[in-house]
C-alpha cells in the first residue's frame, strides 16, 4: 500500500479507493471537521481582547503617567484629639495637647494624585479635586524627576483640571479614545498612585457604563479594576492604548477599593479639555428653561407615545422665552438629536457653542413645532444667578439629624470652620452619633454629604426627601457621596438610623 508523505497529494491509486475504502475515509473526514470545528468555538470562547500579558502595553503607555504631590497653606485646627470620653488617657492627651497647641498659625498640608500627559509640550489632565485651593502642584515623571505645573484652567462641574509643566525636551503623551465605543465586559487599565505608592498598575474589566454620580454632565465609566485613593485624576486605558476615562471616585464603606470604581468619560473629558486648553475655562450652552422627565403618565395625558423628552416647567428670562418656548412644551429634539430625558437635553445644549443658533423640536398641543434658538452662556447664567444680594447678616444654621448624622447647610461660618471652598456645595456634617452606621462607615464632623443616591443635595429638604422617597420605595439603605479633605467616596448608610 502506498504510504503519503507530508504536504504531497497522495497518488491516484490511493484516490481511486474500493468502496469499503471511501466509506472509511468519509468518516475519517468527518471526524477531522467536528474537531476543527470544536477548536474554533473554544477559541471563540476565550475572552476577546484578553492579553497573554499587559506588559508590553505599561511599558509603552507609563512615562506618560504622572504621580501629582499638591501644598497649600490652611488654618491651624481648633480642636483637639479625638478621644473617647472616660477614657483614662483623656486627661493626659488633652492636657499634651493644650501644652503644644499652636493657635491661629496656619499649617502646610499636602495631598496626592495622578495625572497624564495629552501632549508633548507638557499638557497634563487630572481631577479637580486633585489641585484644588492648592498653592503649589509638583508633577513627578516616571523618571523620578519633578517639575513644577501651573493651572491652565478647571471645571469643578466635571471634576477636570488642566496643568501644564514647563520642559525643554518632548514629553511621552497619550491621546483619548472614544469612550462611546467601550463595551461591558471589555478589559480596561488604570495605571496611577494609589496610597502614594507611585506609578502601579491594576486592571480590570468595563462592569457599567453612563453612571450618574454627582452633577448634570457626569457620564462615568464604572470599573473593577483597582482604584484606591491617590488614583484620582489618573487614566484608565483600553487595550488600543487610549484613554477612556479619568479614574475619579470609588464606591466603599472602608475608603479602599471594593471593586467598583468610576472614570468620568474621555467623551466628556475631552471636550472639558479643549475648552480649558483654548480659554482657561468651560464655555456651555445656555438655554435658560427649567425642565422635568416625562413619566409614563404624563406621556398618556399628553397623547405622547412615549415617555421620552423634556417638558418645561419654568422659564425664568432667557434664550429659550426670547424665542417662544412655552411651558408646558415638551422638547423632543435638539439640532436632529433626540432627547431622552432631561440630563439628555442638558447635554446636548451645553455640548453646543455658545451663540449658535439651535433648532427644538418641541411638542404641543397634540403636535411639533420647530423653534430657533439663539444659545447663551450656562456659566454666566450661574454667576448671575449666584451674584444676588446676600442678606446683611447670616441666619443662624437650620439642622436636622438623620441616620446618626447632624447636618446643616453651608453657611460662610461653617465653610470658614471647615474649611470648605466658596465652590463646594452640600450639607456639612456637624456631628455623627458613635453607636450608628455612619459613625462605623468612617464619617466624621467637617464632611460633606454632596449626594444622596446619585441626586445632589444643597438643602436639609433635599435630603429628608431623598431618604423619605428611599424609604417608601422600601429600599434599607441609601448611597451617599462623601467629600474630605479634597477627596471623595460614596458610602452606604442605614435607613433604619433615621431619627
Amino acid at each position: 500500500m502506498n504510504s503519503l508523505k507530508p504536504d504531497t497529494k497522495p497518488p491516484a491509486a490511493v484516490v481511486a479507493m474500493p468502496a469499503a475504502s471511501g466509506l472509511a475515509w468519509r468518516l475519517f473526514g468527518a471526524l477531522a471537521l467536528a474537531a476543527a470545528l470544536a477548536i474554533g468555538q473554544a477559541a471563540q470562547a476565550q475572552p476577546r481582547g484578553a492579553p497573554a500579558s499587559f506588559a508590553d502595553l505599561v511599558d509603552e503607555l507609563g512615562p506618560a503617567v504622572v504621580n501629582i504631590t499638591t501644598s497649600a497653606v490652611v488654618a491651624a485646627s481648633e480642636e483637639g484629639p479625638v478621644v473617647p470620653e472616660g477614657s483614662p488617657f483623656e486627661d493626659l492627651f488633652r492636657d499634651f495637647f493644650d501644652r503644644n497647641r499652636r493657635g491661629d498659625r496656619p499649617r502646610r498640608s499636602q495631598s496626592l494624585g495622578s495625572g497624564f500627559i495629552i501632549s508633548e509640550d507638557g499638557f497634563i489632565v487630572t481631577n479637580n479635586h486633585v489641585i484644588e485651593r492648592a498653592d503649589e502642584v509638583r508633577v513627578e515623571l516616571r523618571s523620578g524627576e519633578m517639575l513644577t505645573a501651573s493651572v491652565v484652567g478647571v471645571d469643578p462641574q466635571t471634576d477636570i483640571a488642566l496643568l501644564r509643566v514647563e520642559t525643554d525636551r518632548p514629553l511621552p503623551y497619550v491621546r483619548f479614545g472614544d469612550s462611546s465605543s467601550v463595551r461591558v465586559g471589555e478589559w480596561v487599565l488604570a495605571i496611577g498612585n494609589p496610597l502614594g505608592q507611585g506609578f502601579s498598575v491594576s486592571a480590570g474589566i468595563v462592569s457599567a457604563r453612563g453612571r450618574a454620580l454627582r452633577g448634570t454632565f457626569d457620564d462615568y465609566i464604572q470599573t473593577d479594576a483597582a482604584i484606591n485613593r491617590g488614583n484620582s485624576g489618573g487614566p484608565l486605558f483600553n487595550m488600543a492604548g487610549e484613554v477612556v476615562g479619568v479614574n475619579t471616585a470609588i464606591l466603599s464603606p472602608t475608603g479602599g477599593s471594593i471593586g467598583i470604581g468610576f472614570a468620568m468619560s474621555s467623551d466628556v473629558v475631552s471636550r472639558v479639555v479643549d475648552q480649558l486648553r483654548e480659554f482657561g475655562e468651560t464655555k456651555r450652552g445656555w438655554l435658560g428653561v427649567r425642565i422635568q422627565d416625562v413619566t409614563d403618565e404624563m406621556a398618556e395625558a399628553l397623547g405622547l407615545e412615549t415617555a421620552k423628552g423634556a417638558m418645561v416647567i419654568d422659564l425664568p428670562d432667557g434664550p429659550a422665552s426670547a424665542a417662544g418656548v412655552q411651558v408646558g412644551d415638551v422638547i423632543m429634539r435638539v439640532d436632529g438629536s433626540d432627547v431622552e430625558d432631561v440630563r439628555g437635553l442638558t447635554r446636548l445644549v451645553a455640548d453646543s457653542p455658545v451663540g449658535a443658533t439651535v433648532r427644538l423640536v418641541v411638542y404641543r398641543d397634540g403636535g411639533t413645532l420647530t423653534i430657533p434658538v439663539t444659545l447663551g452662556r450656562r456659566e454666566e447664567a450661574e454667576a448671575a444667578a449666584a451674584g444676588r444680594p446676600a442678606p446683611s447678616s447670616e441666619p443662624p444654621a437650620e439642622e436636622v439629624e438623620k441616620m446618626g448624622l447632624r447636618l446643616a447647610p453651608l453657611t460662610d461660618t461653617l465653610r470658614r470652620q471647615f474649611e470648605i471652598g466658596r465652590e463646594e456645595t452640600g450639607l456639612v456634617v456637624l456631628d455623627v452619633n458613635e453607636t450608628s452606621r455612619a459613625f462605623e462607615n468612617g464619617l466624621r464632623p467637617g464632611d460633606l454629604v454632596v449626594s444622596v443616591n446619585q441626586t445632589r443635595v444643597e438643602t436639609l429638604s433635599d435630603f429628608e426627601r431623598l431618604v423619605l422617597d428611599a424609604r417608601e420605595a422600601g429600599r434599607r439603605s441609601v448611597l451617599v457621596l462623601v467629600r474630605r479633605g479634597g477627596e471623595q467616596s460614596f458610602v452606604a448608610l442605614g435607613i433604619e438610623d433615621v431619627g
